[in-house]
């Protein structure tokens, strides 16, 4: 008999949703939560959202669920497969039944060695720069997703800071041209010294800071952070011969390539059929419903994940939501309200919508997911108004 009948590796958001799904089907079976960090399950957006703002760490903390044994700081390195056991580091095994891989990402690391570069993803990279008095100097390597968010808000918090990254603009990865370019002003406008277009080279301590060097200068930081972006961590899953590609592949159902194994959250990737493609995804809508939909599963229930997920974004007083693919290689058609403070991106290509930006405007993803899985064709005509502010 396996010594657990569910066995959720990841002691995230994700494991935490499952934990509650499993919960939902089946409400006595023995469940193990196994979390690599030395804390249990948390809410991660307010690292870079609302603690800076005034938010308790207190109320990021996520509640028990009754009847699962959660243990933290524990690595688990092998799955056997034919057993049904996973390996612990030190060498315990455990038994399962079902078992969900929810083991999330770990932060790209810059390309040169650098101990003093804070790889910001976890709630004790929070304390180590919240550690820091308002008014220390932190540069920030990265102008994505992360990098953009933890700028503005340690600037709102009192910090200086300087935002260094090789695009043209903030966010250029996801933005239209136009807008990533009109972001570097905005955020210069808040005291925030942006230095776009320019690579990072290395890295020195010296004293009690650092001296970040680049392709043109140098920048004297008493804190270094960095927000990258993850690397989906499907080593374990691959060890153990299920399928990846960046990313653990899953069926709608959310199985692995072994029916006794589940995955979700950032390390899964599924096939999403508004978009008929196969997507990963890094944020906290689909950590939350991949991962309750992958408990309900495992516990028996008839589930089938065909949801698309959405993100969101506070940057100083903007604020935007967003859903599908956000590539400013489509083409982009632009409905703005206010220039770069309240309107309608849509990102197209064949003339199928593929991905909606919606600027300072909100409850809108519903309607934008409608969009996506409409066959088109569309044009800038077509979309004008389509999605009313």
């Amino acid at each position: 008999m396996p010594d657990f009948k569910y066995v959720v590796v990841g002691g995230g958001m994700t494991g935490h949703a499952a934990a509650m799904g499993i919960r939902s089907v089946d409400a006595s079976a023995p469940v193990l939560l196994v979390g690599e960090e030395p804390v249990g399950p948390y809410v991660r957006p307010p690292l870079t959202k609302g603690l800076w703002t005034g938010q308790e760490e207190g109320s990021i903390w996520l509640p028990s669920v009754e009847g699962i044994q959660l243990r933290t700081g524990t690595r688990v390195v092998a799955i056997d497969r034919a057993e049904r056991r996973i390996g612990l580091e030190g060498g315990e095994t455990i038994g399962y039944e079902r078992l969900l891989l929810a083991t999330g990402g770990t932060p790209r690391r810059l390309p040169f060695d650098g101990d003093g570069v804070v790889y910001y993803r976890t709630v004790a990279d929070f304390r180590r720069v919240r550690a820091l008095p308002a008014g220390t100097h932190v540069a920030i390597v990265g102008g994505g997703f992360i990098g953009s968010e933890i700028a503005a808000s340690l600037a709102t918090a009192g910090y200086r800071v300087t935002l260094v990254f090789p695009e043209e603009g903030i966010g250029a990865r996801l933005f239209p041209r136009d807008l990533a370019v009109h972001l570097n002003g905005y955020y210069a406008e808040r005291e925030v010294e942006v230095r776009a277009g320019e690579r990072v080279t290395g890295l020195v301590a010296r004293g009690s800071g650092f001296t970040l060097r680049t392709d043109r200068d140098e920048i004297q930081a008493d804190l270094v952070v960095a927000g990258l972006g993850i690397v989906p961590n499907d080593r374990l899953a691959g060890e153990a011969g299920l399928e990846v590609d960046d990313g653990i592949l899953v069926d709608e159902t959310l199985r692995t390539s072994d029916p006794a194994i589940f995955a979700a959250g950032d390390v899964a990737r599924f096939l999403n059929p508004a978009l008929g493609a196969r997507i990963r995804v890094e944020h906290e809508d689909n950590a939350n419903r991949m991962g309750r939909e992958a408990g309900r599963a495992m516990a028996g229930a008839d589930v089938a994940y065909r949801h698309l997920p959405f993100f969101y974004s506070d940057l100083f007083d903007l604020g935007y939501e967003a859903v599908g693919v956000l590539d400013p290689r489509l083409e982009v058609v632009a409905e703005w309200k206010e220039p770069y403070r309240r309107g309608i991106v849509y990102y197209v290509a064949n003339g199928r919508v593929r991905g909606v930006l919606t600027w300072g405007v909100f409850g809108k993803m519903d309607s934008a997911r409608a969009l996506i899985a409409e066959p088109g064709p569309h044009d800038p005509e077509s979309l004008r108004g389509r999605i009313p502010d």
